[in-house]
Formats: C-alpha cells, structure tokens, sequence
C-alpha cells in the first residue's frame, strides 16, 4: 500500500506530466531587486522538487524559507544582502516583496492552476490553519498569537511583515489562523508549512480546466 506521501508525490508527477503535454511553460521566475537598504534576488521554480538554498543573513528567516521550498515542492533561492547592523526588517521585508513578486512572474496569468488552497498543519502542540486564493487581490488576515518578542534572533513582529510582504506583491489573498500552540517556534514553524502546503495546492495545475483563467470573469 502508498504512503499519502508517496500518493500525493505520484500527484503531483502526474500534474506535471500532464502540464507538459498540454505544452505549458516552465512555471519559473528569477528576480532581483536592490534599494539603499538591500540587495535581494530570488529564483523560483514552482514545479520543482523542494530543493532550497537560502542566504539571506538571517538565520531562522533561512530555515523558513527552507519549509516553504520543501513542503511546497517549490525550487527556490534566495540570496540576499542587507542593513543587518541595524535590524533584521528591512531584509526581512525584501525578501518577502521579492519572494511575491517572483510568485507573480512565475505564474504568469494564472491560466490553468487550481486557484485556491488550504491547509491545516501540526506541530507539537501548534496547529494552524491557512487558506489562500491567487485573486489579484492583496489582502491579509493574519491571526497568529505568538507569545515571545524572540525566537533565537529573530523578531516574531517580523513574520507578520514577511506575510504582508509577499501578499502584497504575489497579489493574493492570505487567511492564517492559529488554532493552538504556546511555543513560538512551533506556531511560526506550523505557519510556513501550511502556507507552502496551500501554495503547492493552489498553483498546482488543474486537469478539468485546462488553460483557462480559474475565474467567471475571465481575468485575475
């Protein structure tokens, strides 16, 4: 008998092979971009196989950028270079425009993709619950409680920036909803795995509909 991970990777091959035969462009963006406070670029591949490299300075932002490449099956690098002798947001922050602004790119007009995702992750004690639609429309729900300033380095204010960031910039809408949890770690951990387990659902592509725009109006 398959796993549900063996069944969901037999998926996504399939999605992929199917997304070949119909002839549909590689899904993959590489954007850079640079301001007096950071140097930032990002090269994504939605249908990669999780692989990650991530530079940006910041360590644990690092680490989550790794859970959205590997749970989301997305390639993804990310290098980037910033104000880190004052604090971590500026980075923090640009690397979250970029890493939106390279979803935009890589998705192109959206033709053809399932459009809406949703996941509900555990970890430990934490669990939350996320839901995304790629609309055109920015908006953030953010309803994490978080209950430390840090986690190691890092300021836990800034996982709310990074999400406003790429929410922003991909031109999605964003529901993130903690259900449980007491250790911050585990909460923002649980957080980025739901988001990349809604990214990988909502960009995945749809066999009923093939390169049509996943919307009444005929437009995202």
């Amino acid at each position: 008998m398959q796993t549900s991970d063996a069944l969901t990777e037999s998926r996504h091959d399939r999605l992929t092979t199917l997304a070949q035969n119909l002839n549909i462009p590689d899904r993959v963006a590489t954007v850079s971009r640079k301001t007096g406070e950071t140097d930032v670029q990002v090269t994504l591949n939605l249908d990669g196989t999780g692989q990650c490299t991530a530079k940006t300075g910041i360590p644990f932002l690092d680490h989550m950028l790794h859970q959205i490449a590997s749970h989301g099956l997305l390639d993804l690098e990310v290098y980037a270079t910033g104000d880190l002798e004052i604090d971590d947001h500026h980075t923090n922050e640009d690397v979250g425009i970029t890493l939106g602004m390279a979803l935009a790119k890589a998705l192109g007009d959206r033709k053809g993709i399932m459009r809406f995702g949703h996941f509900v992750a555990p970890l430990d004690e934490a669990l939350v619950q996320v839901a995304l639609d790629f609309s055109g429309r920015p908006h953030l729900s953010y309803g994490l409680e978080i209950p430390t300033q840090r986690v190691g380095t890092y300021d836990t204010q800034l996982v709310r920036e990074f999400f406003v960031a790429i929410v922003n910039h991909a031109q999605m809408t964003l529901h993130i909803r903690q259900l449980d949890g007491i250790n911050s770690h585990h909460i923002i951990e649980a957080t980025f795995k739901a988001v990349a387990r809604s990214l990988r659902m909502a960009t995945e592509s749809d066999p009923r509909r093939a390169q049509a725009i996943p919307s009444s109006k005929g437009v995202l």
